[in-house]
């Protein structure tokens, strides 16, 4: 596959739109000659259409998320980017952050000729040295200058590399000092910063001051907007700590913030905060047509309520750390009142990752279930994201257990305290979700009248990266025999000979990430045992199933399956 990165030098006086494009044009012409099987990075002369490749890079590296360096003294212009070895096996950039990554300089084949323009010149290889900017941590992405070219910060997830975990905490850096400006937060105390969960920056992401950024990051089961002073590197949590509504950050306006909120019962809505004193943001309600909804779903979501519920780790040991002993989170939505206190059937819900989270924001399949009468239990075990770092690690090696026990400890504690029946209980997740949910059918094959999973993992020694389950140091394409023999006993086919809740799968046809064949054989080794299975298969949907067909045909198909055994 070719994947093209193109550099446009800035200029004073931009061209038309039509000469640009034209330039363009050409200059995709001439690199599609060059560039063959592996990202590499040119610089275009907007103006003429002139292309010349950034020398210097090894060959070992692949390029991307490139950033121009603000102008120095001198005639000389670099560029940051991120680089990944490619003399190793590559993981995926999408989902796969445990893959690691440095930030590099280049001098760009470029110089100022003039204070008022740019001429495009060859760089001899001497001369423009590739520097590793990161070479003490395992990770380095997303790198963004400050305004006045200071600092330049980025995101690092040396965590999830020098673990294995693919998603655990962000750490936070500032080039000048090797230091972290934002540390990894091992366990957080009650109510306070969790550690950073933050994937992207916005382009523009600064306060006029220079050194504050604004961030989204997951607290806890909720997105939150962070500031954050790189010169100090105190945090401080900006969006409002009075709700456990999720917010996410779109724009600055100036020092202004666009966000939107939401919840599991709250469509998503625009607010637009400023800064009252050095201290509070004020948040003003901004009316938008696009979020506007009809009687009928404004009723039906208005009827119903959340709450986000501290569940106690059940059996805690010695061999815990702290961080893994703290309660997990589950999101908790049902009814406003009841009718003879009669509780309506649970849906769990898990989310996949393992390492990912569900919030607390507004989701529509999610809402939509919830309005057909049903009361929904989204379940944040430990190993979710948001919740520190030890709860996260605490998770590698015991898949298939530990979630599987925080899962039915979580249903338990709804069904203990009286919000939830026993009777009529159904559980959905996907990907690892779905890895959950065929384990607790077969684990507790009592608990659940029905079940629905998308792209499930039912055969770990099927996959190709089973890093959630080993030692890092111990990955190899060719697994012992003693390995398989683990991988099967930590796969929910193992307890297939149990099942009996009816099942409903929707599988994508174009998965990459959990192969096809997980999925339909577990599908057709419980439909030989007779246990009611339906397969909805999507040929042209990948791993998510979320091309808006997709996830209404598959969303509906599930409701009808969930109300023919629970209703």
């Amino acid at each position: 596959m070719k994947l093209l990165l193109l550099m446009l030098p800035r200029k004073p006086h931009p061209p038309s739109l039509h000469l640009m494009i034209r330039a363009i044009k050409k200059a995709v012409q001439q690199i599609r000659t060059v560039v063959v099987g592996k990202p590499a990075l040119f610089l275009i002369d907007i103006n003429s259409g002139q292309v010349l490749p950034v020398k210097g890079i090894p060959k070992s590296l692949s390029t991307g998320r490139v950033v121009w360096a603000p102008s120095t003294q001198g005639l000389h212009q670099y560029l940051v980017f991120v680089g990944w070895s490619s003399n190793q096996r590559k993981l995926g950039i999408k989902h796969c952050y445990n893959r690691p990554c440095a930030l590099y300089a280049v001098r760009a084949p470029i110089y100022a000729s003039e204070a008022t323009d740019f001429e495009v010149k060859e760089s001899p290889n001497e001369d423009s040295p590739v520097l590793n900017l990161t070479e003490s941590i395992s990770s380095a992405f997303f790198p963004s200058f400050s305004p006045d070219g200071r600092f330049l910060v980025f995101l690092s997830r040396s965590c999830s590399v020098d673990s294995g975990a693919h998603s655990a905490t962000d750490s936070f850096h500032r080039i000048d000092w090797p230091v972290k400006l934002i540390p990894v937060v091992w366990s957080a105390e009650d109510g306070c910063f969790p550690g950073l969960y933050c994937s992207y920056f916005i382009s523009n992401p600064w306060l006029s001051d220079g050194c504050t950024m604004i961030v989204s990051s997951t607290w806890g089961s909720s997105q939150v907007i962070l500031s954050v002073n790189v010169l100090s590197g105190v945090v401080s949590r900006i969006s409002p700590t009075d709700s456990n509504f999720s917010w996410n950050l779109l724009t600055l306006d100036g020092d202004n913030i666009i966000s939107v909120f939401s919840s599991p019962v709250d469509v998503p809505q625009i607010k637009y905060g400023y800064l009252v004193d050095t201290a509070a943001w004020d948040w003003l309600d901004v009316s938008s047509p696009i979020f506007r909804c009809s009687a009928e779903v404004n009723y039906l979501l208005s009827s119903r309520q959340f709450t986000i519920l501290k569940i106690p780790v059940k059996d805690v040991s010695d061999c815990l750390t702290k961080g893994a002993s703290k309660p997990f989170e589950a999101i908790f939505v049902s009814r406003q009142s009841k009718k003879n206190d009669v509780s309506d059937p649970l849906i769990v819900v898990l989310h996949g990752g393992p390492h990912g989270v569900s919030l607390s924001g507004f989701a529509k399949s999610y809402a939509f279930l919830s309005s057909l009468g049903y009361s929904l239990l989204i379940v944040n075990y430990r190993g979710s994201t948001g919740f520190g770092e030890e709860a996260l690690q605490s998770l590698l090696g015991n898949v298939g257990s530990q979630d599987v026990n925080d899962v039915i400890t979580a249903i338990d504690h709804v069904i203990d305290t009286g919000v939830a029946s026993p009777s009529k209980i159904a559980v959905i997740g996907g990907s690892h979700g779905g890895f959950l949910t065929t384990h607790l059918i077969g684990q507790a094959p009592d608990k659940f009248v029905a079940a629905a999973v998308r792209n499930p993992t039912s055969l770990i020694g099927a996959m190709r990266k089973p890093m959630e389950l080993r030692e890092k140091s111990k990955f190899t394409e060719a697994p012992s025999v003693e390995d398989l023999a683990h991988f099967h006993s930590k796969s929910p086919i193992s307890h297939i000979s149990k099942v009996k809740t009816p099942i409903i799968f929707t599988l994508g046809g174009k998965d990459l990430r959990v192969p096809l064949s997980n999925g339909l054989q577990y599908a057709r080794a419980l439909k030989e045992k007779g246990v009611e299975v339906k397969i909805l298969m999507f040929p042209n949907d990948e791993h998510p199933i979320e091309r808006p067909q997709s996830d209404y045909e598959s969303h509906l198909n599930i409701a009808v399956w969930f109300n023919k055994y629970c209703k």
